[in-house]
């Protein structure tokens, strides 16, 4: 293959990598929102699961996640699989944050930093909870990823959730059908 003068084969192998990330990102959004979509119509929730996530066609969030195309998400974890927050590019962060504020189907949208040591965790409404469960359904359906029951089991006393969101969640999951069992134990 010829290259123009104007650009040398290392440059166009760059541009073709960028690119590539460019495409991969778009494939595996698109296919994430499909999948949400389908989990979406099954909750009742057509219309959420045909707007979820468009925040991520933003620059804020479009360029680092692309950035990161190269990166495993094992590069930025700790051996348990905990992000560690020296690992993580500011601009990967930044736009993680971006997300969360702008979409109100995770859980971190729901919980409020009152004076830098507490926290007022809020009830998601409905159609929101909703979301998030058609979210973790859909990527639990990726391939390579784990299945939702094990993963909510094991992250969820890492996330901040009102009793009434917490309790519709594990009811929606199977796990308990009384406010009894909320005391930080496994089934």
């Amino acid at each position: 293959m010829k290259y123009s003068s104007d650009i040398t084969k290392a440059q166009f192998e760059v541009a073709t990598l960028k690119l590539s990330n460019h495409l991969r990102f778009l494939r595996y959004l698109l296919e994430h929102k499909w999948l949400v979509f389908l989990e979406a119509c099954k909750l009742g929730i057509p219309w959420r699961g045909l707007v979820h996530d468009l925040s991520k066609f933003s620059p804020q969030e479009w360029q680092p996640r692309v950035a990161a195309m190269g990166n495993r998400a094992k590069d930025y974890q700790d051996a348990e699989g905990f992000y560690v927050a020296e690992n993580v590019p500011d601009e990967l962060a930044s736009s993680w944050l971006h997300h969360y504020h702008h979409n109100k189907h995770h859980w971190q949208w729901w919980v409020v930093l009152l004076d830098g040591k507490v926290y007022k965790v809020l009830p998601m409404t409905d159609e929101y909870r909703r979301e998030m469960l058609a979210d973790w359904l859909a990527v639990a359906r990726m391939p390579g990823r784990q299945a939702m029951l094990p993963w909510y089991q094991e992250n969820r006393d890492a996330m901040l959730l009102h009793p009434e969101t917490k309790q519709w969640v594990e009811e929606q999951l199977g796990l308990q059908t009384d406010k009894a069992c909320f005391k930080n134990t496994q089934p």
